[in-house]
């Protein structure tokens, strides 16, 4: 067993089982429904299929990141094994859980200063996010030291790219993401809008691709342009979804067709309740290592 913990947020979009698996820690955002918190603890209090389903039905839902009090916590239990940790935050694109976790860390360095806590921010989210903690725990069962790990993952961390699409445009126009008219036109002309995260780790809009056969095609194209060796690609392939397995599983097919050399199936993961509250259902999210996001 390696001297440190790897440590993540529950935004990573997989599940306790895998999480427990890999033995990766983490520490829970919370979201609100019709008033009502709870924490996203990887579909143990809530699934996001019932997430989904309330909020088809008009449930409103406010999310929140973990303050300095629950990175604390959550360092301290590491500490007091004995064990230095290597934290990675949800982007900073996304969420100040980055600086809470900096103000937990400087406190606890006080207290413990045999021990070393590193954090770094991940410029990702999801099942992207949730890849480059797997990918971590690989070289951590490799050998690798906690400073070798904390090296690479700056150096590669905008090499996760993050590709999205949704059938459902209403989530998007209701967080800002998108105008009420251009929502309106969109859903008329049949358009799913294909998203990636930028190398600040936001959010953005791309391309306008009319008719959901074609964006699931055009989705894997933008893999293949970007993965590493390109349709030679070698590496995982993780790929999350909200109420859409269907069509996870058609992008998931025709992923596995293009790249023959994918170490592993395509893993299906479901969006969890934090991200979800801001996607809603019918989005598709696709996530691999390729060159370098430069914008």
């Amino acid at each position: 067993m390696a001297n440190y913990c790897l440590s993540c947020c529950s935004t990573v979009d997989l599940t306790p089982e895998h999480m427990r698996e890999r033995d990766i820690r983490y520490v829970c955002f919370h979201f609100t429904l019709d008033g009502v918190e709870y924490p996203d603890d990887m579909g143990v209090s809530m699934s996001s299929e019932e997430l989904f389903r309330r909020m088809s039905a008009g449930a409103e839902t406010k999310t929140s990141q973990v303050g300095v009090a629950g990175y604390l916590a959550h360092f301290e239990a590491m500490l007091k094994e004995g064990r230095d940790i290597l934290h990675v935050t949800l982007s900073t694109g996304l969420s100040g859980s980055y600086n809470s976790a900096c103000i937990a860390k400087a406190e606890l360095e006080e207290r413990y200063p045999e021990r070393k806590i590193c954090i770094v921010d991940s410029l990702g989210a999801s099942s992207g996010y949730g890849l480059i903690m797997e990918t971590l725990a690989d070289l951590r069962d490799a050998g690798k030291t906690i400073d070798e790990l904390c090296r690479w993952l700056e150096a590669n961390k905008l090499r996760m790219h993050h590709w999205f699409f949704s059938t459902d445009l209403s989530y998007y126009v209701r967080g800002g993401r998108i105008s009420r008219t251009a929502g309106m036109v969109g859903t008329m002309l049949n358009i799913c809008p294909l998203l990636n995260m930028d190398k600040k780790g936001c959010l953005t809009p791309r391309e306008k691709v009319r008719g959901k056969r074609n964006v699931i095609k055009r989705i894997v194209d933008q893999m293949a342009f970007h993965a590493e060796h390109g349709s030679a690609y070698s590496g995982k392939c993780f790929l999350c979804q909200s109420l859409c397995m269907e069509d996870a599983r058609a992008v998931a097919a025709l992923v596995e067709e293009r790249f023959p050399n994918l170490q592993g199936p395509v893993r299906i993961f479901p969006i969890g309740t934090t991200i979800g509250s801001h996607t809603g259902p019918g989005t598709i999210a696709l996530f691999f290592w390729g060159d370098e996001r430069t914008d």
